[in-house]
């Protein structure tokens, strides 16, 4: 069951956007991953919090913020280990990892055993304009394992960067770290649960959410 400190992002955060980039078939594995099994956004009241503010500061800029994954359950960092050892068929390589085998995904930096996502602090994100709708162009999507994802990445354009630049301004302002390898990770600086991974999955069952039962599962 889900820790009664853990909410659904958007209910404590207005007016963010969100896709749960891993309860789809949109990501690096080609299918929805173990532990999602609704497009919702998880995360701790404190990442709320920060987020909140973020969302604030975005504003000002004329960006919006849209979210692509936060608290990520453990079964679904065990799924990547074990994707990351099944034989290359091709279907996301180039998208997401063009230069680099599936298998070195962990040794480069990219995914992570224990990863700080099941800590339900870290949140992957990037900015929109308020204005159109449009996301806000960033030399790359979201994980593309790649040297051009980093921050300080050569090869991107002028306004790419300084698109990255307004998100780490931005995230950093308000008590996130970024991370090196990847523009679009930020992680809480004073994180609630800093030596815990949990592994309840994401559902849409409020009940549940809260830690009780859903209705339907009791024996009556």
């Amino acid at each position: 069951m889900m820790k009664n400190d853990f909410v659904f992002v958007d209910e404590f955060v207005p007016g963010v956007r969100w896709d749960a980039k891993y309860a789809t078939w949109d990501n690096f594995t080609g299918k929805p991953v173990d532990g999602y099994l609704a497009n919702r956004i998880v995360g701790t009241r404190a990442l709320c919090g920060a987020l909140e503010r973020a969302r604030e500061k975005a504003e000002y800029l004329g960006f919006g913020l849209l979210l692509w994954d936060g608290y990520r359950p453990q079964r679904a960092v065990d799924c990547f280990l074990c994707w990351s050892k099944q034989p290359e068929d091709g279907r996301t390589k180039l998208r997401h990892y063009p230069n680099i085998d599936r298998s070195e995904m962990f040794e480069k930096g990219y995914v992570a055993a224990k990863s700080g996502h099941s800590r339900g602090s870290t949140v992957d994100l990037t900015l929109y304009h308020l204005a159109t709708g449009e996301l806000a162009p960033m030399g790359g999507d979201h994980d593309l394992m790649d040297s051009a994802s980093h921050h300080g990445a050569e090869g991107i354009t002028q306004v790419e960067a300084t698109n990255r630049e307004y998100l780490r301004s931005i995230m950093t302002a308000c008590g996130f770290s970024s991370y090196e390898r990847e523009w679009w990770h930020y992680t809480l600086q004073d994180e609630p649960y800093p030596d815990s991974y949990f592994d309840f999955p994401i559902t849409t069952e409020a009940t549940t959410m809260a830690g009780r039962v859903p209705h339907a599962l009791l024996d009556v």
